[in-house]
């Protein structure tokens, strides 16, 4: 019982601690990306981050931001006569630390595990199994100026359906991104 009591307290601790070292910022950053898929699939991918939150003691990571983003892409597959397309809405929260500065511009990681609707199943001769899938993330970024409101970004993306469906190839694609704030 007594350590059930103890960690309860922990916890609670923990929690009261992160509440007071979070600070959220109002950011209305845009982000503009073009994909390169596997083989003849490409895109573009709009993204908006209305909020960014900063966390001072993140366990682990210390001195560490978070942002989620709300973004739109457009997928298109094969020759200019005859281009297949799809359209993937997606919601992301995602976390972003400093790990180095750059000739003097500071250099963010990103990662970040979010969800994702697609038009269309079957898409680039893949049946993707569900509409559902994943959007998975791993980044490095830039500032350009420094308030950081303009940032170019490179990123993996990953988006499947973690097995939900029997059918699971998932799509990979290659991001080059601007954002800037406004």
């Amino acid at each position: 019982m007594q350590r059930w009591l103890v960690a309860l307290v922990l916890s609670f601790g923990i929690i009261w601690q992160a509440q007071a070292d979070i600070r959220t910022e109002q950011i209305s950053q845009l982000s503009v990306e073009y994909l390169k898929g596997e083989g003849r699939v490409n895109g573009v991918r709009l993204g908006y981050r209305p909020l960014e939150f900063h966390f001072t003691t993140l366990p682990l990571l210390g001195d560490a931001n978070m942002y989620l983003e709300a973004s739109t892409n457009f997928w298109q597959y094969g020759q200019p006569s005859q281009y297949q397309t799809n359209v993937a809405l997606a919601l992301s929260p995602v976390l972003k630390k400093q790990f180095a500065n750059w000739y003097g511009k500071p250099v963010f990681w990103e990662f970040g595990i979010g969800v994702s609707m697609l038009t269309k199943r079957e898409f680039a001769g893949k049946d993707l199994g569900s509409h559902f899938q994943f959007e998975d993330r791993l980044g490095l970024l830039i500032g350009l100026d420094q308030q950081n409101s303009k940032m170019l970004a490179v990123r993996y993306m990953h988006y499947s359906n973690a097995g939900l469906s029997s059918r699971n190839p998932g799509m990979d694609f290659l991001n080059i991104a601007y954002s800037w704030r406004f």
